[in-house]
């Protein structure tokens, strides 16, 4: 079951079929633990809209915080350190793939986040930037997973190759992450054969194209949660990006005006304009 924030209200689609909840709060009307047997009820009792068409679709937050974990892939690793190996900054990523502490950041306040065909930024001070694809998780105040989007961790590599103190300046600044389009809502884990898909376009032509299934992740969404709620409360609940295993080869940076396509299986695809 797939549910959309919208202009006109909160969109559960199912079957084909959709269903319109207006005067509803996203915020608590998402923070339930018992999200998915709430949408079963409604579409029980209540008629399908006619037409959505012109709801206008929006990012699936509203006062949750973004957060993000890194290095989760191998190819993340191999990445990270690439770009900081003149910096000496390359042992920091071997050691947090291999320590039981994972990495994990806070990413962003909801109004530095686009939705679907938003546009998302790069930083003006940066020389190498990326979009990170990235399963992400949408969890209750409580800490139960109870559904899934599609995440762009935008980040800037030039920055963080610099130095690794230099984080929350790569990843953290206007439109820095995109996410949607719909929330996946399910009361059982993907499988692990789910992947997410990258495709960056420009002028109307491909420039680069990746693909990886969630099995290559090396933590369990439930370990990432578990370390993001560690000593910190989340009254409305929060999103978290589980980390890319998705990295261009250095030699590609985004430029102004590039399409970023990304897909996850069973949810959708986000895509969105580089400003």
């Amino acid at each position: 079951m797939k549910l959309y924030r919208t202009k006109a209200g909160i969109l559960i689609e199912q079957d084909d079929k959709s269903y319109l909840v207006q005067n509803e709060d996203w915020d608590s009307f998402i923070n339930d633990d018992n999200l998915l047997q709430k949408l079963h009820q409604i579409t029980a009792t209540q008629s399908p809209a006619a037409d959505t068409s012109a709801n206008g679709v929006l990012a699936p937050l509203q006062s949750q915080e973004l957060w993000a974990c890194g290095v989760t892939y191998l190819r993340s690793k191999v990445g990270r350190q690439e770009e900081s190996k003149d910096a000496g900054g390359g042992d920091f990523y071997a050691r947090v793939y291999e320590a039981e502490r994972p990495e994990v950041f806070f990413k962003s306040t909801p109004h530095r986040v686009v939705g679907p065909h938003g546009k998302v930024r790069i930083r003006k001070d940066s020389t190498w930037d990326v979009p990170e694809p990235e399963l992400t998780l949408v969890v209750t105040s409580s800490g139960k997973i109870v559904g899934y989007t599609i995440g762009n961790d935008m980040s800037s590599r030039s920055i963080e190759g610099e130095n690794p103190l230099y984080l929350p300046q790569a990843k953290t600044y206007d439109a820095c992450a995109a996410v949607g389009p719909c929330i996946y809502v399910t009361d059982a884990p993907l499988e692990k054969t789910t992947q997410i898909h990258l495709e960056i376009n420009r002028g109307g032509q491909q420039q680069f194209k990746g693909s990886i299934e969630i099995s290559q992740m090396k933590r369990t969404p439930e370990e990432l949660v578990s370390f993001v709620f560690r000593e910190a409360s989340f009254p409305h609940g929060c999103l978290i990006m589980t980390g890319t295993g998705i990295v261009p080869e250095n030699d590609f940076t985004l430029k102004s005006g590039d399409e970023i396509k990304i897909s996850i299986d069973g949810i959708g695809t986000l895509v969105n304009e580089v400003m």
